[in-house]
């Protein structure tokens, strides 16, 4: 057996690797419902990744004494190894104007977002925000996101290009605004869809990378550019789709009275053919059972964004509804409208959420959602999301004692849901002590110095 790395170093890159710490993921049962999930847990485990791929998962015991003597262990024992967080609706642009003050939505893009948002006409700009943009994703232990790019065809080349270099698996896409907008971030339904086409044969499946076409939201797009945006869906099956939908009530009623004749917000989207898989819509708070079922049979995503929704006073996503009306449902930060990273973060704000609406939302539930639950819903179950053979080697490493009262806590769990549920409740950026993906180490946190 080969000698252990010291505890908590991170492999250098190379053929094959193993981790030993307890393990955790989740295998998606009766159609996605996350009610039905299989946890599959190792108290002592062993996962090996050789050629950024996961060649085996189990029980150190039982493999272990297989492993050849040229195979290092790097031995995380202590702490938790599950799949990377799946952020199903990020804006890299908004980065710098998180945590800016508004009395809602709509006077909150005029003020911050699309000032901000100006400025990645600017190439460096645009880097450097794509650079740090990432080091924060990996800090909080997300390895893959459906991100919003700026209207720019700049902005994506500039997150793709510092994403590729990384060999991460992320989905972004250039915003399509042709009308109530600013003059400097709009576009035309033909300047769109041509850029759109062009980042499509550049990035989507260049490496890890895919892409999403992304009309911001109906009312800042024309009956024209929905309808070549559909074309471009239909065209392009395995692109995804990324937009925003009853979010908030003057939203709802604005967009009623762009697109009349419409049984719904979200039936603007359907008659534009923009509801299908790997079709991810932000916030769905206000929605109704018959929109809800529309989404479930068309195979479209609710990306449910809490900090988001308080933040800006939006609304309370109905867990319940949902649950009934079988749509998929994912987690996501929406940054800068929301107000952290972590999905950990994120999971003690969808609890509070769903709590008030009278619904218990378990934290295995809210770890499924954000790993297991979010690839079956991208239709990338089995590449991500997952620590099982053949997956995608992208993980982190859990510290239960990454603070003292997560460690106080945490010393005292009874169970598994007790540990989730505190890592939940009381984690966030300091409770990953590293990032992987493609099994390469892309984040390591600082040890803390006692004094």
């Amino acid at each position: 057996m080969s000698p252990m790395h010291p505890s908590g170093a991170i492999a250098a890159s190379g053929k094959r690797t193993a981790y030993r710490a307890q393990l955790l993921y989740f295998k998606a049962r009766a159609g996605n419902d996350p009610e039905h999930r299989l946890t599959v847990q190792h108290s002592d485990g062993l996962l090996l990744v050789e050629d950024g791929r996961i060649a085996q998962v189990g029980d150190y015991g039982v493999l272990a004494p297989a492993l050849g003597a040229d195979v290092p262990i790097v031995d995380w024992r202590g702490k938790l190894i599950i799949p990377g967080f799946i952020d199903t609706h990020i804006h890299y642009p908004q980065t710098d104007m998180i945590a800016s003050p508004s009395p809602g939505l709509l006077p909150w893009l005029e003020s911050y977002v699309f000032p901000t948002e100006r400025r990645f006409d600017n190439p460096d700009y645009a880097a450097d925000v794509a650079r740090f943009f990432l080091d924060e994703l990996l800090r909080c232990g997300t390895t893959s996101a459906l991100v919003y790019c700026t209207v720019h065809p700049g902005s994506v080349e500039a997150f793709f290009a510092e994403s590729h270099a990384r060999n991460l698996r992320m989905v972004a896409g250039k915003v399509l605004m042709d009308r109530n907008c600013p003059e400097f971030l709009r576009d035309t339904a033909q300047s769109g869809a041509r850029d759109s086409e062009a980042l499509i044969a550049r990035w989507h499946g260049k490496g890890r990378q895919m892409y999403a076409l992304t009309p911001r939201f109906a009312p800042t797009s024309s009956d024209a550019q929905l309808g070549v945006c559909g074309e471009l869906a239909q065209r392009y099956r395995d692109v995804f789709i990324q937009s925003h939908v009853a979010e908030n009530k003057d939203e709802v009623k604005w967009a009623a009275e762009l697109f009349p004749g419409h049984r719904s917000y979200l039936d603007i989207y359907d008659h534009y053919g923009l509801l299908r898989r790997r079709a991810v819509y932000g916030h769905c708070i206000w929605l109704d059972e018959v929109d809800l079922r529309r989404l479930h049979d068309s195979g479209a995503v609710a990306a449910h964004c809490p900090t988001s929704n308080q933040f800006l006073g939006s609304g309370l996503f109905d867990f319940a509804a949902a649950k009934a009306s079988r749509a998929q449902v994912t987690l996501a930060t929406d940054v800068g409208g929301g107000s952290s990273f972590s999905m950990l973060q994120t999971m003690n704000e969808a609890h509070k959420v769903a709590r008030l609406s009278g619904y218990h939302l378990s934290a295995e539930t809210m770890f499924y959602l954000a790993t297991e639950g979010a690839a079956q819903a991208l239709d990338l179950g089995g590449r991500i999301g997952t620590l099982a053979a053949g997956a995608e080697a992208d993980f982190v490493v859990l510290d239960p004692q990454a603070t003292p009262i997560l460690a106080r806590r945490t010393a005292h769990a009874d169970s598994l849901e007790e540990l989730l549920f505190a890592f939940a409740m009381l984690g966030d950026d300091r409770a990953v002590a590293a990032t992987y993906a493609a099994g390469r180490g892309v984040h390591r946190r600082e040890e803390r110095v006692n004094p």
